[in-house]
């Protein structure tokens, strides 16, 4: 070894310099979140700079600062948008400066959150216990912080198959069932459900998508039927899916109805409340959560209207030791000890299938900790209330017309002159959108309603106001004349 040769790690060689790097960089982040508004909502990546991303692997150090200069040239402007106040695409919460430090602190800290005795899995606790008592789950209950609803749905609908198969299914497999498993959901089920049954075994033809009200709620009627033909003709339920908020329209399914269903029946019942489940903060919507508490999981999206910087989500079972029968697997290299670093009052890789997990949990916490259950309610509570403003404007649009219902915060519109074609106005509504993003003007996404194009605005925005939708109103009318001309 040569000894004139300082010894080499991936530490900086200057700290100093490295320092300077750091505080420009959050002085970049502060300016960039202040002045988010008078930037476009979304642009597109220039042919030129989205070239620059098929450059080999490099193989040699860089200076930092030139590798950070290269991210606000070619990464830092081209952003998905979700943090500006005209953002309403598919579903996503803003996030928050001090959920954004806080994911650099947690970085700092790098801790594996799999198990072992530190500070970290203190936090997970109790934010786990926090987002109990938001539900009005038991203390008894257990949880895991996840990376979105999707997990959190692959985790409960587990534990369901797991508990309700009849057979040891994590010894014998699903080969030794000798019925069928089925799964009953709305129409409007989230896809992330459909894959979960496909992914536990189970097949798609075995979730049975049921159809909804004018509301687009479950409807019940049909949803018993469903039941009961399927044990007739042999077959084993084993779940009823609930959504608090559908993706399309934000519809709340009778939670309190499900609930009796599932009792008797004596099958699982399962709330997926990716959307809506933290409405549980807001005064104005906890009524319509009523039911939720009785489910035996619950998922969570704490990155949508909790504006938890993203991956944060959360799943919560009422029966602790059927959550940790589902997934607790100790190998000697695992084995947990009384004292030292292996011992520990939780061992989140024995709750769900990620040993290597981040300190995603910290975020949460410094959330919680920074704004408190009532200003995020309230932040809630105005998104509501802005759906309903944007309702009406659409109504006392001459051009405008609404699709559906609104159900929590997503409002789903089109642009109708009058004299035109269904193919005609779903051709020019998709117009109408692309011609939104591009312009820089707002977000929004689509869905298909009753074969209907619509633009769909999913108001989970702590920074939209209200004269955001008045622009957003103008602006789809100024646009649907000015393809029409």
């Amino acid at each position: 070894m040569n000894s004139n040769q300082p010894y080499e790690t991936l530490d900086p060689q200057d700290w100093e310099k490295m320092r300077t790097l750091a505080h420009q960089m959050i002085d970049d982040s502060i300016d960039y979140l202040a002045d988010v508004a008078e930037r476009p909502v979304w642009q597109p990546v220039p042919e030129a700079v989205a070239a620059t991303f098929k450059t080999p692997v490099p193989d040699q150090p860089a200076d930092p600062a030139e590798v950070y200069d290269e991210f606000l040239t070619n990464i830092f402007p081209y952003s998905m948008g979700t943090i500006h106040p005209r953002f309403w695409a598919w579903y996503m919460g803003n996030g928050t400066i001090m959920g954004a430090l806080a994911d650099l602190m947690a970085s700092v800290m790098n801790p594996n959150m799999g198990g072992g005795n530190h500070a970290a899995s203190l936090v997970e606790i109790q934010v786990l216990n926090w987002m109990k008592q938001v539900t009005g789950f038991p203390e008894e209950a257990s949880g895991l912080l996840v990376s979105g609803g999707s997990m959190a749905n692959l985790v409960g609908l587990t534990i369901a198959r797991n508990t309700l198969a009849g057979v040891d299914v994590r010894r014998q497999g699903i080969q030794s069932m000798a019925k069928k498993l089925t799964v009953y959901a709305s129409t409007e089920v989230h896809s992330s459900n459909q894959k979960a049954v496909e992914l536990l075994g189970l097949g798609s033809d075995c979730l049975r998508k049921i159809p909804v009200n004018a509301d687009y709620t479950i409807n019940l009627q049909a949803l018993r039927d469903s039941i009961d033909q399927d044990l007739r003709s042999g077959f084993q339920p084993i779940c009823i899916i609930a959504t608090s908020g559908t993706v399309n329209t934000g519809a709340i399914d009778d939670l309190p109805a499900i609930a009796d269903l599932c009792d008797e029946y004596g099958i699982w019942f399962h709330v997926d409340g990716a959307i809506g489940a933290i409405a549980m903060l807001s005064d104005t919507v906890r009524e319509q959560l009523t039911g939720i508490e009785r489910a035996h999981s619950i998922a969570l999206d704490l990155h949508k209207w909790m504006h938890v910087p993203f991956e944060a989500g959360c799943v919560l079972v009422r029966d602790e030791k059927a959550h940790h029968d589902s997934f607790a697997l100790t190998p000697e290299y695992l084995l947990k000890a009384e004292r030292g670093l292996a011992s520990g009052p939780a061992w989140f890789s024995e709750y769900g299938i990620q040993l290597s997990r981040s300190f995603r949990a910290l975020k949460v916490w410094m959330t919680l900790k920074e704004h408190g259950t009532q200003r995020l309610g309230r932040m809630i509570s105005r998104n509501v209330d802005q759906a309903q403003y944007l309702g009406q404007l659409i109504e006392n649009s001459a051009n405008l017309e609404l699709i559906a219902p609104i159900g929590l915060d997503i409002v789903c519109y089109r642009f109708n002159p009058g004299d035109k074609s269904e193919e005609a106005l779903n051709d020019l509504n998709r117009e109408i959108l692309l011609e939104l993003q591009e312009q820089g003007i707002a977000a929004p996404s689509s869905t298909i309603l009753s074969d209907r194009y619509c633009i769909r605005v999913a108001i989970a925005n702590h920074r939209s106001r209200y004269e955001d939708f008045d622009v957003l109103v103008e602006t789809a009318i100024r646009i649907g004349h000015s393809i029409l001309a």
